[in-house]
């Protein structure tokens, strides 16, 4: 399923060369956000063997629900999934189920009705394309392509979760609005995280805290320590110019004999600016069990209705955890390494 752009909603376009070659710069709003959800989760089998991985739940929501929220805060009209075949659960999730709908009128169930329709939003479109093979991110969101159009578009990983307030990809939309640039989401992570991230070089690496977007240098893919040219690691979410799509199209495989966005980001760079956007919110990995169990926690915590239960069994747990330790010595709290959230002291 898939929208047609009326008339009305083209707005002027650019015409720039590079070597000869001429383009097209589109400069219409932020419409559509392509959702890459293809891969098999094998880090999480075997409760993915049957079940797509963004459809694991963080306390009673799947993942994918959280990403979809977000992109309508941020004003999407269109969400495009890059799937598989094996994903068909996204598709009947996004979807209105009249059937079971109908099962909670007759019950009498209205507080499950009305969570439930919450769950889909007014005048969001859903399109579904396959991706056939695992042939990576830059692969992924090429094959989204003829659905995007020539128009700026959204990118959003739904693994990495992020409880900002407003939603990060709000904020992206409303940088976008300002810079008209190609925007990508970074945060600054330890020199042994950068081999599992793209890895930026920018004016000033982000050393200024009051600078929210930088312009990019250059973009590495998952580099060692040693090599890393910064530590500011791109999180899942952008904001890019259609001309990624011509700078992905005829890139060899890279790291992990995969079509990487971040070498397209690389040819990118030569026709336009790309800028880093640093943004305000707390990041949890949940393609890592422990990223996972971390956002678990936290998002339990801020539950209405099992939150405050919730944390008289983590205050229980951690008194039996402590007394389940040998007694060695005394440890001063300066010397203690540990973040203690503020719920769990109140």
């Amino acid at each position: 399923m898939s929208i047609s752009t009326p008339t009305a909603a083209l707005h002027r376009k650019e015409m720039f060369s590079l070597n000869g070659t001429s383009f097209r710069k589109s400069t219409k709003t932020v419409r559509k956000a392509v959702f890459p959800v293809a891969g098999l989760g094998t880090r999480f089998l075997p409760a993915t063997k049957a079940v797509a991985k963004e459809m694991l739940p963080i306390v009673d929501r799947p993942l994918i629900q959280y990403a979809v929220d977000e992109a309508a805060a941020a004003g999407i009209e269109e969400i495009i999934f890059v799937t598989h075949r094996s994903k068909r659960a996204i598709e009947d999730h996004v979807h209105r189920s009249v059937e079971l709908e109908s099962e909670l009128t007759s019950q009498g169930k209205h507080a499950s009705l009305r969570l439930l329709r919450q769950l889909t939003h007014n005048g969001m479109h859903f399109s579904f394309v396959r991706q056939e093979e695992p042939r990576g991110l830059g692969h992924a969101i090429q094959c989204a392509r003829h659905l995007v159009g020539n128009e700026p578009f959204a990118v959003l990983l739904p693994d990495d979760l992020i409880d900002g307030e407003p939603p990060v990809l709000a904020q992206m939309v409303a940088q976008y609005e300002q810079l008209k640039s190609s925007l990508v989401a970074v945060r600054n992570v330890s020199p042994e995280e950068t081999r599992r991230y793209g890895i930026v070089d920018a004016d000033g690496d982000g050393e200024d805290p009051e600078s929210r977007s930088i312009k990019i240098r250059g973009v590495v893919e998952k580099p060692l320590p040693e090599a890393a040219p910064s530590t500011l690691a791109i999180v899942g979410r952008y904001v890019l110019s259609p001309m990624i799509f011509d700078c992905i199209a005829s890139l060899d495989p890279g790291v992990g004999g995969e079509i990487q966005l971040t070498d397209g980001i690389s040819r990118l760079l030569k026709l336009e600016s790309v800028m880093t956007y640093r943004y305000q919110g707390k990041h949890y990995d949940c393609g890592s069990k422990a990223g996972f169990l971390e956002a678990t926690v936290a998002y339990g915590l801020q539950h209405p209705e099992v939150g405050a239960e919730f944390r008289e069994i983590l205050l229980r747990m951690t008194r039996e955890l402590t007394d389940s330790v040998p007694f060695t010595e005394p440890v001063e709290a300066s010397d203690m390494d540990v973040s203690v959230p503020a719920i769990l002291r109140a």
